[in-house]
């Protein structure tokens, strides 16, 4: 076994690999680039080495940094996670010509199966089930027609070097071929190099399974069962599970046998992941190998009983499978879900920030990127957690998940949290009723009522605090009992407070030891609360909420979803009513676009601003109509979270 080896990633998936690590007694070395100088994946590593500068292609993506490092601090082998280096060909054959040890598939498999050419080609060679479709990569339309025309449509196109779902194309019919193929080529060529595509008939709603295997090198091999990944959002999982809802029993048989002998076909050696998709008619065909440990892997741990990390560092140490396939055992169910930093109200955009204060449930197994809170950069994924559970069966698991979700406390991000609360909610995923697309189905809607239940729940907190300091009726300041605010409608006074771009009054109405009755916008809200100081939580309209307070502001979190508010005088609320907003960007960024000049007409819901973070844009928008009363930025000035980029004021009558 190794004694020292480096870990090439960050955030969660380098604190998995450490634990194991430290359970193994191997020392272990940490990289970090500038952004990520103080994170906790940093913790117990027996050297820090600086890779680079923020961005990952100057840091992560800098394979010779890192060999360079793990040289420098005596390691033997490299661990690469999953993600950025984790299958690229390249690095893996560096390490190995540095005289170190890549934890993984050697660089020619990793070749062969990055090429979903040549991987349907092999596999197809070996006996198991592969699409209808075009036998090798091609950029021409004439070759590509003719596939289309005998295998029939729908098609889809992939190209041959992608992956992530980047630039596959769904073709319904022959009028939308041309524009598919160059938009695919295109795509192909600019993203990955290469713009061969593939064209295979396209199943429409189909489950996604996959199944975990680990080779020898030597040609044996033996599976882990498979895992349920149909819950995705932009071709990406966001809830996981093992082993697959409702497989009949002779589907299972053949899907495990077929990814174990593509794996034997190939001389697999370490962690690998077959993938495939489940028709709704029950025939399931290859999709691609992923040549590293995937995200989802503690659901297998957790049937399984077994420590993936350390199958693959004992096989890259040169020994043997540490099972054979008549010992490896499958017990109850598991669930997995992701907790991103993103908005699912826009497009899942990411919304990277700081994450002010965080508790994980305690009834569930944990991957997070940090235990208590930390600063989530506009550079990398934003993943921040895997919340696990594991249950005697479905219903079991699932329930324990639902808990763990209503359980955890996340202040200062938006993230996607309300969401997956929904989600499981949703009957047919109860049901087990799955499908690829099924989360598109779900598109993210606004919650009507989240932002006057957040201001409930922060002017209950108010009056708590001003009770336990005074039982004088006549406080003065933002607090309760204001007395010029006091009037029939509000026998506990009256608070306001500004969340983004909208204001709310709230009248309290009636408290005693279970509750606050608080009024907002017409609604009324039944507030519990309890805690002290800083940090409160409660039930609110049957949603459990979470808030941390900052002199006037308050973070919350009201069923999962982020809500920010400061407190105001409401006579100011009544006096600003009118006056001028203010856009402000929810992320850190690049000012990409500045649409509109300062004194220009601006219609509700126009863009006035855009943010690039994550490679991705994020578009900013005027609340109300109005004019461009001021700019506070330019294009390609670099923005914290919360900057002011655009003040608005009132149009003129004409």
């Amino acid at each position: 076994m190794f004694k020292r080896i480096l870990i090439a990633n960050r955030g969660e998936i380098a604190r998995r690999i450490a634990r194991s690590c430290q359970r193994l007694g191997i020392e272990f070395v940490a990289v970090h680039s500038c952004a990520d100088a103080g994170a906790e994946h940093l913790r117990g590593a027996v050297a820090r080495e600086w890779i680079g500068e923020a961005p990952a292609s100057a840091s992560y993506l800098n394979g010779q940094a890192i060999i360079d490092a793990a040289l420098r601090s005596g390691c033997e082998a490299i661990h690469p996670g999953y993600g950025f280096l984790s299958e690229n060909p390249g690095f893996a054959s560096a390490v190995a010509e540095a005289g170190l040890v890549f934890i993984g598939p050697d660089a020619d498999t990793i070749v062969q199966m990055g090429d979903k050419a040549r991987a349907r080609q092999l596999m197809e060679a070996a006996g198991v089930p592969v699409l209808p479709g075009s036998p090798e990569a091609t950029e021409s339309y004439g070759l590509i027609l003719e596939t289309c025309a005998e295998i029939g449509y729908p098609v889809i196109l992939k190209p041959s070097a992608g992956g992530g779902g980047k630039g596959m194309q769904v073709v319904w019919s022959e009028a939308e071929l041309r524009e598919a193929v160059d938009a695919a080529v295109r795509i192909g060529r600019s993203s990955f190099g290469d713009g061969r595509l593939l064209v295979e008939r396209y199943v429409s709603q189909p489950r996604h399974l996959e199944v975990q295997i680990f080779g020898d090198g030597r040609g044996a091999a033996v599976h882990l069962f498979e895992r349920e990944c149909s819950l995705q959002r932009r071709h990406q999982k966001i809830v996981e599970e093992a082993p697959a809802c409702g497989l009949p029993a002779d589907t299972r048989e053949a899907l495990l046998a077929a990814a174990v002998r593509g794996a034997q076909a190939i001389g697999y050696r370490n962690a690998g992941t077959f993938e495939f998709i489940l028709a709704p008619d029950g025939r399931f065909y290859f999709l691609e190998v992923n040549t590293r440990l995937q995200v989802e892997h503690p659901v297998t741990e957790a049937i399984t009983g077994q420590d993936l990390v350390e199958w693959q560092l004992r096989i890259a140490a040169g020994e043997g499978l540490p099972l054979a396939q008549a010992d490896i055992c499958a017990d109850g169910h598991a669930i997995e879900c992701r907790v991103y930093a993103e908005d699912p109200l826009r497009e899942f955009a990411p919304m990277p920030g700081t994450a002010l204060h965080a508790r994980w449930p305690a009834q569930l197994r944990v991957d997070a990127a940090f235990d208590h809170g930390g600063a989530v950069p506009a550079f990398y994924d934003p993943m921040l957690a895997k919340l696990i559970a594991h249950g005697a069966g479905r219903a079991a698991a699932l329930a324990q998940l639902q808990t763990g979700l209503r359980d955890t406390e996340l202040l200062g991000l938006t993230s996607n949290l309300g969401f997956l609360q929904r989600l499981l909610r949703e009957p047919r995923v109860q049901a087990g009723q799955l499908h690829t697309h099924l989360v598109d189905e779900l598109a993210a809607a606004p919650e009507a009522n989240r932002l006057t239940c957040a201001v409930a729940c922060a002017a209950a907190i108010r009056l708590a605090l001003a009770c336990a300091e005074s039982a004088s009726p006549w406080q003065g300041g933002v607090g309760a009992y204001d007395r010029a605010a006091l009037d029939p409608d509000a026998p506990l006074g009256r608070m306001a407070y500004r969340g983004g771009a909208e204001r709310c009054q709230a009248w309290l109405l009636e408290r005693d030891a279970e509750r606050t009755l608080v009024q907002v916008d017409g609604r009324r809200h039944a507030v519990s609360l309890s805690g002290a100081g800083e940090h409160w939580q409660g039930e609110v309209d049957g949603w459990r909420w979470y808030a941390l307070l900052r002199g006037d502001d308050v973070e919350l979190s009201v069923g999962g979803q982020r809500v920010a508010l400061r407190a105001e005088l409401a006579e100011q609320a009544e006096q600003e009513a009118g006056g001028g907003l203010q856009v402000r960007t929810p992320m850190p960024g690049t000012v990409v676009a500045l649409p509109l000049a300062a004194g220009s007409r601006v219609e509700a819901q126009q863009v006035v601003a855009i943010v690039e973070a994550m490679k991705m844009e994020n578009r900013l928008y005027a609340p109300c109509a109005g004019i461009v009363a001021e700019l506070h930025c330019q294009v390609g000035d670099i923005v914290n979270a919360d900057a002011l980029l655009v003040s608005l004021g009132q149009a003129e009558a004409e």
